[in-house]
């Protein structure tokens, strides 16, 4: 997959678990979808970065994450929280951002409730490999 020039501009990691992210990370760099990675260890800052992108207008679809991978339990805001958030941004940014839950719950009813949203477009457990990158469904 290497010798492919990569599948998106963007993706955005958000998960309060810095380890998870730095694994997350690796993993989404060694599997080349992606030229830059958004990193963001609380959905409120990741809430912050994408209204704060949506200003700028003429930049936002270059700045835009095409991929959200989110976990689901965080302190302060969690994943289902940050996705009543992501609903309130304009229509522009739902269409392009692509959300994948990316969790270590394996409850049947969060997998149920991501499906409320229409913006989740698939449901991962952690850690990232490169069969579920490969085999992203969005």
């Amino acid at each position: 997959m290497s010798s492919n020039s990569p599948k998106f501009h963007s993706v955005m990691l958000v998960d309060d678990n810095e380890i998870d992210n730095l694994i997350n990370q690796k993993m989404i760099e060694s599997s080349n979808i992606t030229e830059h990675i958004y990193t963001h260890t609380g959905a409120k800052s990741a809430v912050e970065f994408l209204k704060n992108i949506e200003k700028v207008e003429e930049f936002a679809s270059q700045i835009l994450p095409e991929v959200i991978f989110l976990d689901i339990d965080m302190p302060l805001m969690d994943g289902f929280q940050f996705l009543e958030e992501f609903e309130k941004l304009t229509a522009k940014t739902k269409e392009r951002c692509k959300i994948v839950m990316l969790t270590s719950s394996i409850n049947p009813q969060d997998v149920n409730k991501s499906k409320d949203y229409s913006s989740v477009k698939d449901y991962i457990n952690k850690p990232l490999s490169h069969q579920n990158l490969e085999n992203l469904k969005i």
